[in-house]
């Protein structure tokens, strides 16, 4: 008496080999994460912000160097706009515009970098971290800055794999990850201008 071996079930290896093929949720994974990794340092900035006001009301010493500070801020703002252009020229396959306008920004954030260090020097002397506004002014400018150079960081790293070729029309997550990152550091420093230069 002879027996039909009974059909292998092959449903649950299908399932499991569509799974490992379908990878759509990779990229809403991604931004997912980086939404929410900025959204805690948005909380950490805003602890911050809200401290200076804690210590010392709105009062600021006449010492601020009023026309450096407005300075980096403009030349952050530019840097953010030639982050986008280079976001989107890498999305276009336009490595040439992607090369000169990350080379931009990489440039912009050293020269603002430049100025926060010499303004520091300068406001050690006038309202060092001692005092009431000198406490609020080092902790949040050294909050920023360390966002700046993380920042800087990781568009150096996207701009030597860019150059290599590693990024293109169907693969530009790391540039627009790294983008959004330096747009929320940018976005960062228009609140703390105000709050420690002008109000």
């Amino acid at each position: 008496m002879t027996t039909e071996a009974a059909p292998l079930d092959t449903s649950h290896d299908a399932t499991h080999e569509e799974w490992h093929q379908d990878t759509s949720f990779q990229p809403r994974a991604n931004v997912l994460g980086l939404w929410l990794f900025i959204i805690s340092e948005v909380f950490l900035f805003s602890a911050f912000l809200a401290a200076r006001f804690y210590t010392t009301g709105t009062d600021r010493p006449d010492d601020l160097n009023q026309n450096l500070a407005l300075a980096v801020t403009i030349v952050l703002l530019i840097s953010s706009v030639s982050a986008y252009l280079a976001e989107t020229s890498i999305k276009f396959n336009n490595r040439r515009g992607f090369i000169i306008s990350l080379g931009i920004t990489l440039l912009m954030g050293m020269i603002f970098m430049g100025g926060v260090t010499f303004e520091l020097r300068e406001a050690a002397l006038h309202f060092p971290p001692e005092t009431p506004y000198g406490s609020s002014y080092f902790m949040l400018i050294g909050l920023h800055a360390f966002h700046v150079v993380t920042g800087l960081i990781a568009l150096l790293i996207v701009f030597v794999l860019g150059v290599r070729g590693f990024f293109g029309s169907t693969n530009s997550w790391g540039v627009e990850g790294a983008v959004k990152y330096w747009h929320f550091v940018d976005l960062a420093w228009v609140f703390i201008y105000p709050t420690l230069y002008l109000l």
